[in-house]
């Protein structure tokens, strides 16, 4: 009996040895994968780590499988922790074809590291637990993570795959084979002299060829870089951002996994990841790097233009209605007074705001009892991207019918990822019956609990026997009040413009027609915005232009940026302050490596 104890207690620590190491035991270590240079198309359980995140049924995303339980991603790709819209697939090889080794699995929890900026994009990683555990197959297998003190040294083989564009705005065909492309490491001496000296931190890493024709871009944020190291893969970064696509001197940038072991484990407390220490021979050749060109600025630089009409984390299309997304409307603002939500508003240039004229009395324009909240989503829940500002005039117009307001902030916003102003639609030939569009606001009632902000999607439709000159409208919508002065919205090209305000009052003197009208031919009425172009004006001065496709800069050619999948006009210093929504792997046609 003592005999048979001791082999049974030695086979237990030998299963909990082998527990505590199994991911080091598989990682990294792809059966079917023995490519040293390869094509375009990936074979089938090559890569066996890839994920491709679906939100709302749609691949949105790439990500790699770290445990069995663990999937690790961009924290620019999730616009908030909400599980419900998302399903990863592993396994699987093509978007639209079949996948016979392929699971879907729910997600439970997403974790988005505290310290993420997605304005220079730091830290930009994110952990997804699996709903279930998933079983390892030759198709899928977890992959090895740089350990905290791995090198990895300018031109060390790197390999990103994912199912993206093959050129900017040019899906992958059919059948949407996933794609692979081997790209060298870029010293972040030299990528910082390439983006501009500061914008790529210790927590970042690039990589790229000088002649550009290999990259990242639009359709997999958060798909794995790799390395080989004698017989292991590991991932040395996750696609984060970069400017276009393959576009010569701008590597792409990577969020460098080696940076966050301590925060990883942190967060996954049994069955950790499997972390290796990549190690790079020889001297790094980007220590020698100088940065000619850059010098010590001897006055501030000149403020880069403003822009109207870039919503970076939208993507809607339509046909959706319910709880918005921070930065999904980045225009929309809370009027506040004695300390409660009162109306909406739209933040229209850095330093004013326009809203319904209803929400102020004409005897009593006090800006001091108004504040203005921008960014905010929940009215009471967390704001983290939220700022407030006083007020410091009001002005309503005054047209028979329906009026606005224009309200003069204290102090100029600054605009972020989740704060833009929106374009004005002066010309109403802009928009047509038929249009899609949106109106955003929080109605009493609404919202639930945190009184989150509502989105609600709808069709211009004719106004019958009611002015189309100060009016517009669409289908019959659930408006209530708190969402008088928010916008109704549509998108032309790649910029939102705003056409039409929320009004709510019933008492309005010349319109009670109107109102009763609408109501039986189940409509909804809208200030229209082109009614009071002079006024505007007259009271704000210039407009923001909308987002165009290119940008200049004093000491640089035009070059495009694309983030979520459309170019915008953005300078140097401004494009590395915004987090690139979509990003895939890029590979040139023409190319054979």
């Amino acid at each position: 009996m003592a005999l048979w104890r001791g082999v049974y207690m030695l086979m237990v620590i030998i299963i909990l040895v082998k527990a505590s190491y199994s991911q080091l035991n598989v990682c990294g270590t792809p059966p079917l994968n023995t490519r040293i240079v390869g094509g375009q198309d990936a074979p089938e359980g090559y890569w066996p780590w890839q994920a491709s995140l679906h939100r709302d049924g749609d691949h949105f995303c790439g990500g790699s499988l770290i445990t069995e339980e663990w999937v690790m991603s961009a924290a620019h790709c999730f616009f908030s922790t909400n599980v419900a819209p998302w399903t990863i697939y592993l396994g699987r090889q093509s978007q639209q074809g079949s996948n016979p080794h392929e699971v879907s699995i729910g997600v439970i929890q997403i974790i988005i590291h505290p310290d993420y900026d997605s304005f220079s994009s730091d830290s930009d990683i994110a952990l997804l637990r699996l709903a279930s555990p998933v079983n390892f197959t030759d198709y899928i297998r977890p992959i090895c993570l740089a350990a905290s003190n791995s090198s990895f040294h300018k031109g060390t083989d790197s390999w990103i795959t994912g199912w993206g564009d093959i050129n900017e705005g040019v899906p992958l065909p059919f059948p949407q084979t996933l794609q692979e492309v081997e790209v060298p490491v870029v010293g972040n001496k030299e990528c910082n002299c390439l983006y501009g000296v500061g914008s790529i931190t210790n927590n970042m890493i690039c990589a790229g060829l000088s002649t550009g024709g290999k990259d990242s871009c639009q359709g997999d944020s958060g798909g794995p870089m790799v390395s080989k190291q004698n017989s292991v893969w590991v991932q040395s970064g996750i696609v984060s951002f970069g400017i276009g696509c393959a576009q010569p001197e701008f590597p792409g940038v990577y969020t460098r996994v080696s940076r966050y072991e301590t925060w990883i484990n942190s967060q996954i407390n049994t069955n950790q990841p499997g972390f290796v220490t990549f190690s790079s021979s020889g001297t790094d050749s980007d220590n020698s790097i100088t940065c000619f060109g850059f010098s010590t600025p001897t006055q501030p630089p000149t403020p880069e233009p403003v822009v109207c009409g870039s919503a970076f984390l939208n993507t809607r299309l339509g046909g959706n209605s319910g709880l918005a997304e921070d930065g999904v409307w980045p225009w929309q603002a809370s009027l506040h007074k004695d300390g409660a939500h009162v109306c909406g508003g739209t933040l229209i240039t850095e330093e004013f705001i326009i809203s319904a004229a209803e929400c102020f009395s004409r005897t009593h324009l006090n800006a001091s009892e108004w504040t203005v909240f921008l960014g905010r989503l929940k009215q009471n829940g967390s704001n983290p991207f939220e700022v407030s500002v006083d007020v410091s005039n009001i002005t309503l117009s005054n047209l028979t019918g329906p009026n606005i307001a224009v309200l003069q902030l204290a102090r100029k916003a600054d605009l972020t990822n989740y704060i833009q102003p929106v374009c004005l639609d002066l010309d109403s030939g802009n928009i047509g019956t038929g249009t899609q569009s949106w109106v955003t606001g929080w109605g009493k009632g609404q919202g639930g609990v945190e009184q989150g902000l509502q989105e609600r999607n709808t069709i211009v439709t004719d106004c019958g026997n009611i002015s189309s000159i100060d009016n517009i409208c669409t289908e019959a919508l659930e408006i209530q009040q708190g969402d008088a002065g928010g916008p109704l919205v549509f998108k032309q090209g790649i910029s939102w413009f705003q056409t039409g305000v929320i009004t709510v009052d019933d008492d309005r003197n010349s319109t009670l027609g109107n109102v009763s009208m609408a109501r039986a031919s189940n409509i909804q009425i809208f200030t229209r915005i082109s009614h009071f172009e002079d006024f505007l004006r007259e009271t704000v001065g210039s407009f923001p232009p909308p987002a165009t496709t290119t940008f200049t800069t004093a000491t640089m050619a035009t070059t495009t940026m694309v983030i979520s999948g459309a170019p915008y006009p953005l300078s140097l210093s401004i494009l590395l302050s915004f987090s690139p929504h979509l990003f895939s792997l890029f590979l040139l046609t023409d190319l054979i490596y």
